[in-house]
């Protein structure tokens, strides 16, 4: 059974739904498992009015019991709080779209009378869903040893991306957790946290980069025999579909794209006295044709500025057809500090589903034995010639 998920539920709805498919059976989950994503999801400087409402907490309704997943879909339910102040109350319509948003294309696709379908359903607010779904991915992949996490590169025009690659991976993420901004220098978050104010001020928003990495990953995740089992499209697929991701690099992707071919590969060395192969770079980012090298997974995304700004900007009023300026919905002003859970949670999606696709099995019982089992040793060659496609 492949590994799938859907999420339903609106911003201002009663309640955020996730079924989660193809969990093996006896993984040890409880509510608390997830809550501590959800509750990184609504820390970081810049958040708007609607993190201090909420207290996103997981419900599990299927797919437990006595404390271990059964084999079948987990069902999840997270509760809005904020849906009290809307139930049984009259909209005034939504008619202004926002540059940059899904109002105007949603409407357009689907016909929509009143944008607020639109937005209601576009809202970020449905990543709370998908970072429940992460933190179970999450989960699975740490009884293998395998670790996904994230931290904050840059906000607006300040980047701490220099400083950040002299540290090593594991001390990013925990320095990250430390910031108010997720980012492991704290000079530079200062800065960044002195932008977002002034942003506030301005009634604007700041993007920014987020970088995420798997580590203790197993070479051969993923395959290069088809276009949909490449890891890296797969990776791409899960990341940009969060709502503000706009760019996707992995590994040193723009660098390499400067570069001879000569200086753009990970060279393939021996370790002295082994028959055992190593790489003194990771130019690639864990990736070479689509499967993972053993090597840590790195992965930079671009989250731009989110459009729902304080300062007007320039539209047009769909019920009147006359040219006006939009109207503000309560927002954030940098979300990028809190996406890095968003981004971690679609990552270890795509891993654990590469994962489960390469060892089978039901159960973790099952499992975890073919994972000890994964030849990691250099791949046997006969040294032959061999006709392959021998005469009719």
């Amino acid at each position: 059974m492949p590994l799938t998920y859907l999420t339903a539920g609106e911003s201002h709805g009663p309640e955020l739904t996730l079924i989660l498919r193809g969990i093996p059976a006896g993984l040890p989950l409880a509510p608390e498992n997830i809550n501590l994503d959800l509750a990184r999801r609504q820390r970081g400087y810049g958040f708007g009015e609607r993190m201090g409402i909420e207290r996103d907490q997981a419900i599990i309704t299927a797919g437990v019991m006595d404390g271990k997943t059964t084999g079948a879909p987990i069902a999840i339910r997270i509760l809005n709080k904020d849906h009290a102040q809307w139930r049984g109350k009259a909209i005034p319509p939504f008619t202004k779209p926002r540059p940059g948003h899904a109002d105007l294309t949603a409407a357009i696709k689907y016909g929509y009378r009143d944008l607020r379908p639109a937005l209601e359903r576009a809202s970020a607010r449905e990543t709370a869903a998908r970072v429940a779904m992460g933190a179970i991915c999450k989960h699975l992949l740490a009884q293998f040893e395998i670790t996904v996490g994230g931290w904050v590169t840059a906000i607006g025009e300040i980047s701490a991306e220099a400083e950040i690659e002299r540290i090593p991976y594991l001390e990013r993420i925990t320095r990250a957790e430390r910031s108010p901004v997720r980012c492991p220098s704290p000079s530079a978050a200062e800065t960044m946290r002195v932008a977002i104010l002034q942003a506030t001020k301005d009634g604007d928003t700041l993007g920014g980069i987020i970088e995420v990495t798997a580590l203790g990953l197993p070479p051969g995740l993923g395959s290069h025999v088809h276009w949909e089992s490449r890891l890296d499209s797969r990776l791409g697929a899960a990341i940009l579909s969060i709502p503000a991701i706009k760019g996707l690099e992995i590994g040193h992707a723009f660098q390499n794209a400067q570069l001879p071919g000569t200086q753009a590969q990970d060279a393939i060395r021996l370790i002295p006295n082994s028959q055992l192969l190593t790489r003194n770079s990771n130019r690639a980012g864990g990736l070479e044709g689509g499967i993972t090298t053993g090597q840590p997974l790195h992965i930079r995304a671009a989250m731009k500025p989110i459009a729902t700004t304080r300062a007007p900007q320039p539209t047009v009023n769909l019920a009147n057809g006359q040219e006006t300026t939009t109207a503000y919905e309560r927002s954030d002003i940098c979300p990028v500090p809190r996406a890095v859970p968003i981004l971690e949670a679609m990552t270890a999606y795509a891993l654990a589903a590469a994962l489960l696709e390469k060892l089978g099995g039901d159960s973790l019982a099952e499992i975890l034995p073919r994972y000890a089992a994964l030849h990691h040793r250099t791949p046997p060659m006969d040294n032959h010639p061999h006709t392959w496609w021998p005469d009719d």
